[in-house]
């Protein structure tokens, strides 16, 4: 393998690097590249799905990266669970936006349990709320824990979960 000065910092650097040690630039040694990001899979897999993949940026054609993995991260991303700026967790989702079973972000999108600014699901806790029992500044819910409605049976609804959590 020979070594090829870094397009940024000019550091020699093997031509099959994927960063460079001394600056990271992404693949230093290929000075046609013009992308900007990361990329990173997991050789294990699930049903072709790796089991983590890593994503944020744009490739070399100006295309979005979105990781989509059984795990998966970036600023766009579609899994199982996901970590991502928009994102849409099978399961579960943190982010900005996000949707999912269970969801926690900014607009969180939960099908069971949402928590965030803007929250939906059958347990939704927000500063506003949409769901079956909920917990926020605003919403609207059969049990409702707002700011101007104290529903009892909000109330002893979330007594019963939260207690089986703390147990």
């Amino acid at each position: 393998m020979p070594l090829l000065p870094c397009r940024e910092c000019k550091n020699e650097v093997s031509d099959q690097a994927r960063s460079c040690p001394r600056c990271g630039a992404p693949f230093p040694a290929n000075n046609a590249w013009s992308g900007w990001g990361y990329e990173w899979r997991s050789k294990t897999s699930v049903m072709g799905w790796p089991l983590v993949h890593v994503a944020v940026g744009r490739d070399a054609k100006g295309k979005l990266r979105v990781a989509r993995g059984v795990v998966a991260i970036g600023q766009f991303a579609i899994g199982i669970i996901t970590l991502a700026q928009f994102g849409v967790g099978l399961l579960f989702g943190l982010g900005q936006f996000t949707a999912g079973v269970v969801t926690v972000g900014q607009f969180a999108l939960g099908g069971l349990f949402g928590l965030g600014q803007f929250a939906t699901g059958y347990l939704a806790i927000g500063q506003f709320a949409l769901g079956y029992c909920i917990l926020a500044q605003t919403g609207f819910g059969e049990l409702r824990w707002t700011q101007t409605v104290k529903d009892p049976g909000a109330l002893e609804y979330f007594i019963r979960i939260f207690g089986r959590i703390w147990q």
